[in-house]
């Protein structure tokens, strides 16, 4: 085990809660029930309106939409050979979706839903998650699960595609910190955060150092919220665990189900989390103590 790996006792400045051994009393509720979304169920995304999105409504190969009641539907069917994973929105509210069996990133229109490739690559494995920069930059993780390993790609806001980095372990979540100055990547099987030092003119990452390491289970996507801190889903151990700046590990938050595969901050005030459930095909959520990164950099400018 390398640096920061420790649970320290949570206190109720935070949460309002008291603490557990190895987790916080957060209460937890359905949003969505099990079986709505099969168990590809992953994205998670919220727009400017407060509707969640998430992939695999009911079948493969498409995306559901989510009013603030919980009532879930059908938005629309990708293409035939696309299958989507990891959403976010740009700025000017248009959805763009990781498309990991064709290869793309994929762009929505808001008001038509009109779908288009926005960038695509050949070389790119299976794209998994995407994180976006409030200049429209992409960064999008794309592991190869046959081998454990992955890569790192940038899409800039002219579409231009460029591969950061080759030969990772098994990228998956993804993320932006809230001050836009670092990006986080994590290792699902090597079980591994990093964290590079972002260009703010070019978007390229430098300096590559780990954040943190953790000792068993999986890793999935990760939120920052507007101080910092990473909420990362833990697969198979059903929890979401959230990491400081610095890389502590301060909690966890325990979940019904036991693969969580993403989550994103929205609600009224940005501090309710989603979280999407394979096991379940279904999506939790819980209350945190400050808004998402997202949901203050596009609700509230």
């Amino acid at each position: 085990m390398t640096q920061h790996i420790k649970t320290i006792l949570f206190f109720s400045s935070l949460f309002g809660a008291a603490a557990m051994a190895g987790g916080v009393q957060v209460q937890t509720q359905d949003f969505v029930g099990d079986g709505v979304f099969t168990a590809g169920i992953e994205g998670p995304a919220v727009d400017a309106q407060g509707h969640l999105y998430a992939v695999n409504f009911a079948e493969e190969g498409t995306i559901g939409v989510v009013d603030p009641h919980g009532n879930a539907r059908l938005l629309l069917k990708l293409p035939e050979g696309s299958t989507g994973n990891g959403i976010r929105f740009g700025p000017d509210g248009v959805m763009y979706v990781a498309d990991y069996t064709g290869h793309n990133i994929l762009k929505i229109h808001p008001r038509t839903l009109q779908v288009a490739v926005y960038a695509h690559s050949a070389a790119m494995n299976q794209p998994n998650d995407i994180a976006i920069a409030r200049d429209g930059t992409i960064y999008a993780s794309d592991p190869n699960w046959s081998d454990s390993t992955g890569n790192l790609w940038m899409i800039a806001p002219d579409g231009k595609v460029t591969l950061l980095e080759r030969e990772m372990g098994t990228t998956n979540g993804i993320e932006v910190s809230a001050d836009e100055q670092r990006v986080y990547v994590n290792e699902s099987v090597q079980r591994k955060v990093w964290q590079y030092d972002r260009d703010p003119k070019t978007g390229k990452l430098a300096n590559k150092r780990l954040l943190i390491e953790f000792p068993d289970h999986g890793l999935d996507g990760m939120r920052s919220d507007s101080q910092g801190n990473l909420y990362i889903a833990r697969y198979g151990a059903g929890v979401i665990a959230v990491v400081s700046p610095a890389g502590d590990l301060l909690h966890t938050i325990s979940l019904k189900g036991e693969k969580p595969t993403n989550l994103a901050f929205g609600g009224e005030d940005g501090r309710r989390v989603y979280v999407t459930l394979q096991d379940r095909g279904a999506i939790e959520t819980f209350t945190a103590p400050h808004p998402g990164r997202e949901w203050a950099l596009w609700r509230r400018d």
